[in-house]
């Protein structure tokens, strides 16, 4: 499987904002962000959970809201609070809020089909 990136910005509550590179990792519940850009935007930490890592270890990481303006749309999401050394990561909530999908054959983002039923 192919490695995408897309890049986007990430706004906070205060009005400051980041151009971010976001890996796109459909797997990953969260985006995250790492400390370098979220203490620039001036996040503070909302709540506190904890996530299990691919080889059973569990971590507390803290979580904020963020406003993500990507080409293909723009809305508030989750985001977990990440440490130094972290990568910006785009994941699964914030795809299912924008309604969009990843086409896993050419790597790009695609809008999602509503369906009201």
């Amino acid at each position: 499987m192919g490695i995408t990136y897309i890049e986007g910005e990430v706004r906070g509550p205060t009005g400051k904002h980041e151009t971010v590179e976001f890996l796109l990792d459909s797997g990953l519940t969260y985006s995250l962000l790492p400390q370098t850009i979220w203490k620039a935007i001036e996040f503070e930490p909302q709540r506190q959970m904890t996530f299990s890592l691919a080889d059973g270890t569990k971590i507390e990481r803290s979580i904020s809201e963020a406003y993500f303006v990507l080409p293909q749309g723009k809305a508030h999401s989750p985001v977990v609070l990440g440490e130094n050394g972290d990568e910006a990561l785009l994941g699964a909530i914030t795809l299912e809020i924008l309604v969009l999908v990843l086409n896993a054959f050419d790597r790009t983002l695609h809008p999602t089909r509503m369906l009201l039923r």
